[in-house]
Parts: C-alpha cells; sequence; structure tokens
C-alpha cells in the first residue's frame, strides 16, 4: 500500500475516533499592541505517531474528500470554544475566531445551511466569526464563490483572502469580489527587512487595499521589527511567532487572561 493510500485509511479512520485537535494563534492589532482574536488551526493527533502537522494530511484530505467532514468538525469546534472563551473573558468588541475554508467546502450546496445550523447550536454571533479562503480556491469557481460568500457575508460573517499574493486572482476584479480583509503571505513578511522587493510588495498590497476599503493581517510575524514596519505600512493586524505561536485550548485561555490583566493594568 502506498504512503498516501495508508494515510487515507487512517484519516477516514481519524473522522471516525474523532483525532483532530485545535490550536489557536492569535490575532493582534498593530496600532493599539492588544489582541482581537484568534485562528483556527487544526491538526492530526495520531494513536502512535503524535501530531501531526496540517501539511502532511490536508492536500490528502481534499483529494480525497474527506476536508469535508474534517472542516466541519473545524468550524463546530472553533465556534464552540470561542463562545465559551466570549461568555467567560467578555470584551468590547468580543473575540473573533478564523476559520479556513477549502475550495472544495466553497463549493458546496451543503455549506451555508451548515454553518447557520452551527451558529445556532453553538450560539456563536455571525459577527464574531471570519471565514478564510486562499486566492487559489476563490478563483477555482468565482461565480459559484461569490454567490455564496454574499448568502454568509448577509449572516453578519466576514471573508477573509488568505496567502494573498501567493495565487493568480485578478487585480482588477479584486473590489468586485465580497470580501472584507486581504491576509499577507508570510513569505513576504519573512526577510522583509533585508529585501526591498518585499517591502515594495506589502506596501503594494496595503495600498490597493486602502483604495477598496479592505482591511490587511499581516501572517508571520517573528521579530519587533517586522512587526514596527508592518504598522508603517499600513497593516491593520499582525499574526506570527513574535506574538504567540499555536496554542492548545488550555494555553490559549490563559493567553487572554494575560492579555486582560495587561489591559487592566494600562488603564490603571
Amino acid at each position: 500500500m502506498s504512503l498516501a493510500m495508508d494515510i487515507q485509511t487512517e484519516l477516514e479512520l481519524a473522522c471516525t475516533n474523532h483525532e483532530f485537535v485545535l490550536h489557536y494563534q492569535p490575532i493582534v492589532d498593530l496600532k493599539t499592541g492588544r489582541m482581537t482574536g484568534f485562528e483556527a488551526l487544526v491538526r492530526w493527533l495520531h494513536p502512535t505517531r503524535g501530531l501531526i502537522s496540517p501539511l502532511d494530511f490536508i492536500p490528502i484530505a481534499e483529494a480525497t474528500g474527506l476536508i469535508m467532514p474534517i472542516g466541519e468538525w473545524t468550524l463546530q469546534a472553533a465556534c464552540r470554544q470561542l463562545c465559551a472563551w466570549q461568555q467567560k473573558f467578555p470584551v468590547d468588541p468580543p473575540l473573533t475566531m478564523s476559520v479556513n475554508l477549502s475550495s472544495k467546502q466553497l463549493g458546496s450546496a451543503h455549506l451555508l445551511p451548515q454553518v447557520e445550523r452551527i451558529l445556532q447550536e453553538t450560539g456563536l454571533a455571525a459577527s464574531s466569526l471570519r471565514l478564510e479562503i486562499t486566492e487559489t480556491g476563490m478563483m477555482d469557481n468565482p461565480d459559484v464563490a461569490s454567490a455564496l460568500i454574499f448568502q454568509l457575508r448577509a449572516l453578519g460573517i466576514q471573508f477573509y483572502i488568505d496567502d494573498f499574493g501567493t495565487g493568480y486572482s485578478s487585480l482588477s476584479r479584486l473590489h468586485e469580489l465580497p470580501i472584507d480583509a486581504l491576509k499577507i503571505d508570510r513569505s513576504f513578511v519573512t526577510g522583509m527587512g533585508k529585501e526591498l522587493v518585499k517591502l515594495q510588495i506589502i506596501q503594494t498590497i496595503t495600498t490597493l487595499a486602502w483604495n477598496i476599503g479592505l482591511e490587511v493581517i499581516a501572517e508571520g510575524v517573528e521579530t519587533m521589527e517586522q512587526s514596527g514596519q508592518l504598522k508603517l505600512l499600513g497593516c491593520n493586524y499582525g499574526q506570527g511567532y513574535f506574538f504567540s505561536k499555536p496554542l492548545g485550548a488550555a494555553a490559549a485561555g490563559k493567553f487572554i487572561e494575560q492579555e486582560l490583566y495587561k489591559r487592566q493594568r494600562s488603564a490603571s
């Protein structure tokens, strides 16, 4: 049996046995330094191999269709967790949660009723949910994707284009897409202090976003220097190891507690 077939078989069992866990990476307002929410990142907790990176199983899940049950579980678990945190840590505005969608999910007629059901079951307000789709996923079938995103945004959900700058979206059509923010891919943030072209690309993306009313989140922020440069370039939010690595639910809860403690101290 090939490695891919072996992983597929084990993935099927993982879906049945609920072997997935979520880690949460904070997203920070670069202007205020305050955390605004998290991105939920799925991991496979294999019974013998331990924690498996999504890079090692998501491509196979997408190719086999297993991404559908994994994606549904991820959305349900992330919404349930955020609702619990919002109740335990009430802040204004409330914490948000970003969840990634695959192109297969975005092309499914089941997505809209699925999202509506999950929001109803978990009690999470739609305004607290952000759904992320890659440029490639958005452009696989842009008309179908746009129609579904319009329906989801009508509920109050925001949409982000993830890994922006690495796909093949038409800049001339960007203003027509029903999205709220661009997430600059980490490949442009890495080494931005040494490579002028990366700074110029980030500046171009940020200016473009401003002109069409979109916010900008920079991924892969690893240093204070990068955070400061991104703030000067006009990025609204940052995400990366400089602020925090992805955290398990318990550690993320402690991160929120520390964040609120810092806010209280700065206000006193």
